[in-house]
């Protein structure tokens, strides 16, 4: 129970970040962490104790499995926040090749 708590208050932290950082490479990290947040979520639905790797042996007895799915979904979003982060980070390259900040209250006032 306590990761999951734990996993809650990163992903407040990455919040905190999105919401009340004005410049445009923290907001980026903040999102990067979000999405850690919910990937060590996800990992962490599927995870039992003493559990053994979804591989079928026809020698050995199941008792208790580890759910495939939860890493499937992880690995798919892993890959999904890598493509977004990079889109993320070309768009602050160009807006700071256009306006010469990463500040956002800056950006609004020059409306151009």
């Amino acid at each position: 129970m306590l990761t999951y708590f734990l996993c809650l208050v990163l992903f407040c932290v990455g919040l905190y970040a999105i919401l009340r950082k004005r410049n445009i490479i923290k907001i980026i990290i903040g999102i990067v962490i979000c999405e850690y947040a919910i990937n060590l979520f996800l990992i962490l639905f599927g995870y039992k104790m003493n559990g053994r790797s979804p591989l079928y042996s026809p020698d050995q007895e199941i008792v208790s499995m580890v759910d495939p799915l939860p890493q499937a979904l992880a690995m798919t979003a892993i890959v999904i926040s890598l493509a977004t982060t990079a889109l993320l980070v070309a768009i602050a390259i160009r807006i700071y090749e256009k306006y010469g900040t990463f500040d956002i209250t800056k950006i609004n006032k020059l409306k151009g």
